[in-house]
């Protein structure tokens, strides 16, 4: 659930020089409970929180309502393993600029024969298999709901590992994957294969969602959930959300930014998600 005003100013800061990270969602029932922005502001949220080292995320997860958080690094390629009563979930760590083993998973745009079907992204399955056996461990026998979820680079790992562990038959079945600014993974049949219910967040010109190019032969799958320039949650056909980027692009350039990296950011999706999900309260509100 979405905690009150007054709980949103809780904050975690380790360091006075540190930007304070303030957290919205706190959860003390099965995220299954939760309406579909309340879950993806918590993914969302969760998503952010994978960036950071391992005991400032344990301290924001467990105010969040996690008290097991676990981390898993290895030769670069990192995640979380957060569980409660209820829920355990998987989040990939996202591309960090001074690591050169992400910046080589993201340029790494050959594609490879996946274990599942079709052809995946090689850089993001090289670090999805540099995880699995850590993931695996935690997932194997698993009597609680599982969840998949990321930003950027982590969004395609998170996409490889609930894949590949929604058609084994050791693994736990993953009930839902949420993605923040998402690459394309693959080709249309490996995104295809693996039928998993996957909410894929784009936010206007955020240019992650724009590539490997689709003449190279990928594809993006899933649920779209696109924010157009002003934040909203729209459908848009493909003449439309063009349109929306030129617009949403212009006004960057009128406040010196480029929309097509500042669109990118998680905090920009957890800022339109929370906004939506506010709108969503007040509606309930009135009708109740």
């Amino acid at each position: 659930m979405l905690e009150s005003e007054s709980s949103l100013k809780q904050q975690i800061v380790s360091d006075p020089d540190e930007v304070p990270l303030i957290l919205h969602s706190h959860i003390n029932q099965p995220i299954s409970d939760l309406s579909l922005l309340q879950k993806s502001l918590l993914f969302a949220e969760l998503s952010m929180i994978a960036y950071n080292d391992p005991v400032e995320a344990e301290r924001a997860v467990n105010l969040m309502g996690f008290p097991t958080s676990i981390f898993f690094d290895y030769d670069g390629a990192q995640g979380y393993f957060f569980e409660n009563d209820h829920d355990s979930v998987i989040v990939c760590r996202g591309t960090e600029p001074n690591e050169w083993n992400d910046i080589h998973a993201d340029t790494n745009v050959t594609t490879v024969i996946a274990e599942t079907a079709g052809r995946v992204h090689r850089g993001f399955k090289q670090e999805a298999d540099d995880l699995w056996p850590l993931i695996e461990k935690h997932i194997k026998g698993l009597n609680k709901t599982l969840w998949f979820t990321g930003h950027s680079l982590g969004a395609a790992m998170a996409t490889v590992c609930a894949y590949r562990c929604r058609i084994s038959n050791e693994c736990a079945n993953p009930k839902e994957l949420y993605t923040y600014g998402s690459p394309r993974v693959g080709n249309n049949r490996y995104v295809n294969f693996a039928k998993l219910t996957h909410y894929r967040w784009v936010n206007n010109n955020d240019i992650v969602t724009r590539v490997p190019p689709i003449w190279m032969g990928y594809r993006h799958t899933g649920i779209e959930m696109y924010l157009n320039r002003n934040g909203m949650i729209k459908t848009l056909n493909y003449a439309a959300k063009r349109l929306d980027r030129w617009h949403g692009f212009l006004r960057g350039l009128r406040r010196f930014r480029l929309d097509h990296f500042s669109d990118h950011s998680v905090h920009e999706y957890i800022t339109h998600i929370l906004k939506a999900v506010k709108r969503e309260e007040d509606l309930k509100k009135l009708s109740g």
